[in-house]
């Protein structure tokens, strides 16, 4: 039994990188700590707690994470350091010698927090901090989490952990196996968001289109559910394979109350050479008649697709390959991540590499596609009439908010429009070609 006593009056400090996975995560950490009696940190106040959530999808996000907690362990000297998330689960003695650090939690142990630092010790700078981590494959609980952001959206986490295992990823070894939770309870905290007053809820997860692994059910069956949510105007759905997004999902969504035609779905490589050594579980064909059959049903669906550039094995002609076919497609916006070599993982054993500055120019490449085709695609509307979700932030007497196909939209602003579904009249861009400037129909 742990005794809150100890926890009165203390302060924590979040800090979270990566997905919107880690996002809600974190959010779930807060709200256990603040039950427990621990306040969020006050603007000037020195935390007694800091917690960082982190990221290992690049070597870059690795070493982003050590200057976080190096910045972190100075800004808040006499902290009880933790350190999670996926830098945590796949390098724990590496991030429990950086200085300050006095905890280190695994993916089966983060949401356990509590039971780590009811004594709130901080180790000596010559320790290296605790470490408390599952091996991944042992890792089979799920936690359910549900964040907000200042955005007026939720982000519901329905499922964690990957089986795929892609050469060039490190996800299943940091997050363990899939896993979900049961429809019935996702729906409860759906139900939970309406009665919060939130609007919109977008579905996360490593790979929401495997889900009910656990549970024996599918996604499409999780969907019609939360379909039924009364209070929640909007469910996006985040990144799902192109192989598990079917045509009866695709159908669903076209004719859905609530689920908005947005769509995000990982390419990784318009080159079949290419996803054959990624061991990716499609093709191009089949991804070009997921593209086509959401224009068809849905003509205005915003269509995002992550790809990854300079991997081993793309040689020039596969990467020519890729670009003719990414330019062929009827998509919205590219998301584009350079390769970068992860330890442990298949890709290793490819002999090919390609050159920094050549994935530096393959990125430029792409990245000039995925303007071309997102401004496109903006023109399209302009003179249209959408319904937005207007969101809190301010910047220079302006707000803005998403139609249900994710433009942004810019008006001027207007406090009682926060949070609140309206329908505007889109006019063209604004200054600095961010957004669309709108105008209100039937202002109240």
């Amino acid at each position: 039994m742990i005794d809150n006593n100890v926890f009165e009056n203390k302060s924590a400090a979040y800090y979270t990188l990566g997905c919107k996975l880690n996002f809600a995560e974190t959010s779930t950490i807060g709200k256990i700590l603040s039950e427990a009696g621990i306040h969020k940190v006050r603007p000037g106040e020195t935390a007694d707690i800091c917690i960082i959530n982190t990221c290992s999808v690049t070597e870059l996000a690795d070493k982003k994470c050590r200057q976080i907690i190096r910045r972190i362990h100075k800004e808040h000297p006499g902290a009880f350091m933790i350190v999670t998330g996926c830098y945590a689960q796949l390098k724990p003695e590496e991030v429990a010698g950086i200085e300050g650090v006095d905890l280190v939690l695994g993916a089966g142990q983060k949401l356990d927090i509590l039971h780590y630092i009811h004594k709130l010790q901080k180790q000596n700078e010559q320790e290296t901090g605790h470490i408390a981590v599952t091996p991944s494959n042992d890792v089979r609980n799920f936690v359910p989490s549900c964040s907000a952001d200042d955005r007026t959206r939720h982000f519901l986490k329905v499922q964690d952990g990957c089986d795929y295992f892609c050469t060039y990823c490190t996800i299943p070894f940091a997050r363990g196996r899939s896993r979900n939770g049961s429809i019935e309870s996702l729906v409860g905290q759906a139900e939970n968001v309406a009665r919060e007053g939130g609007k919109e809820i977008v579905l996360t997860g490593v790979n929401i289109g495997d889900f009910g692994k656990s549970t024996g059910e599918t996604f499409i069956d999780l969907i019609r559910a939360l379909d039924q949510v009364e209070g929640i105007e909007r469910y996006r759905i985040s990144s799902i394979e192109p192989n598990l997004l079917t045509d009866e999902i695709i159908d669903f969504v076209a004719t859905s109350q609530r689920f908005v035609p947005h769509f995000h779905i990982p390419l990784q490589s318009g080159c079949d050479e290419v996803l054959k050594l990624m061991h990716r579980r499609y093709d191009t064909a089949l991804f070009r008649h997921k593209i086509e059959k959401i224009k068809q049903v849905m003509p205005h669906a915003f269509i995002g697709v992550d790809v990854i550039v300079g991997t081993r094995g793309e040689t020039d002609a596969y990467f020519e390959a890729a670009r003719q076919f990414i330019e062929s497609l009827d998509v919205t916006q590219l998301h584009v991540f350079s390769y970068s070599e992860r330890p442990g993982t298949q890709a290793l054993k490819i002999s090919y590499t390609v050159e920094p500055q050549v994935k530096h120019q393959r990125s430029q490449t792409l990245l000039h596609i995925s303007d071309r085709k997102w401004h496109a695609f903006y023109e399209q509307h302009i003179a249209s009439e959408a319904s937005v979700l207007f969101e809190q932030t301010r910047k220079d007497n302006q707000m803005h908010g998403f139609t249900e196909n994710y433009i942004k939209v810019e008006i001027p602003y207007d406090s009682r429009l926060v949070n609140q579904v309206r329908r505007v009249r889109l006019l063209g861009w604004n200054d600095d070609q961010t957004a669309l400037t709108g105008e209100l129909i039937n202002q109240q």
